[in-house]
Formats: C-alpha cells, structure tokens, sequence
C-alpha cells in the first residue's frame, strides 16, 4: 500500500472526526438551553443570528450580533406563550455616496438576509416583561423572570 493512499484514509477520517468536533458546540447549546432554532437551517434563504444568553437571578439576557440592521428591521415576539422569536427581514441598503449607473466590482460583506431563531423559554420567564434595544450591530433582548414561588412554612402544634 502506497504512503499516498494511506494518508487518503487518514484525511478522510480526520474530516469526518472534525466536522463532528465543530458541531459540537450546538449539540451542547441544544442540550443546555432546548430550543427550535436549529431546524430554521432546513429553510432555505434563513439564517440563523449568532447569539449569547446570559441566565442572571432576576432575568435572562439574549446577545445576537445583527451587523447592518437597525431596530426597524427586527421583529421580536413571543409564540404559544414560551417560544421566543426575532425575525429580520435585512436587504442592502444603498452606501452613501453611490450614484445611479454604478456597480460593485467586489462585494465581501455579507448581506443582511433572512434571519429567524426561536428560542423555548423557561418557566420562570415572565413573557409579559420584555424589552429590547439594538445598538451597534448587537440586539439585546431582556426577559425578567418570575420571582421564585415563596417558601412553605412548616408550624409546629402542640397536641394536647
């Protein structure tokens, strides 16, 4: 057996063990914090918008970066009462200074497309306590929870 067809084999596993190793990240996240976003790739032209969730003690904070989109952009509602979504319906916009008749010789920025993630909240997300800012390129969304249920009191009585 030739050295070339061996390191052949070789790569060919080696490409099937990091392509598993790179989805590893999301098998974790879906674990982690369940949510239906990972089927939103199956639809074709939809991206999915990176995000980070911060889970503090009185509420869960959402990061996702949505370079080129204003709040105008975004659409941020709540389905069957726990199923966060944002929704983008981005299109480029014209550059200042670009003039009829012209054209890109080069484009290497990424367009704002389509983009959609749902998230399933937890129980103690309060959905009726939302509130959502976007600022330079990063949509923060801000779910308070529902303060925890009081604890039981236990009483002694005295039996006469």
């Amino acid at each position: 057996m030739s050295p070339v067809a061996d390191l052949d084999v070789l790569n060919g596993d080696l490409a099937a063990t990091v392509s598993q190793l790179l989805n590893f990240p999301e098998a974790i996240d879906k674990f982690a914090f369940p949510s239906r976003s990972h089927h939103t790739h199956e639809h074709k032209g939809l991206s999915t918008i990176p995000t980070d969730i911060m889970d503090t003690p009185k509420e869960y904070l959402f990061y996702m970066d949505v370079p080129g989109l204003c709040k105008s952009d975004i659409q941020v509602t709540v389905e069957d009462d726990n199923t966060l979504v944002i929704r983008s319906h981005g299109k480029r916009k014209r550059e200042d200074g670009e003039e009829e008749g012209c054209k890109y010789v080069r484009l290497e920025r990424k367009a704002p497309q389509k983009l959609m993630r749902k998230f399933r909240l937890p129980e103690n997300a309060n959905t009726s306590a939302i509130s959502a800012k976007c600022e330079n390129g990063v949509l923060t969304v801000v779910i308070e929870k529902h303060p925890p249920p009081p604890k039981s009191k236990t009483v002694e009585v005295n039996i006469a």
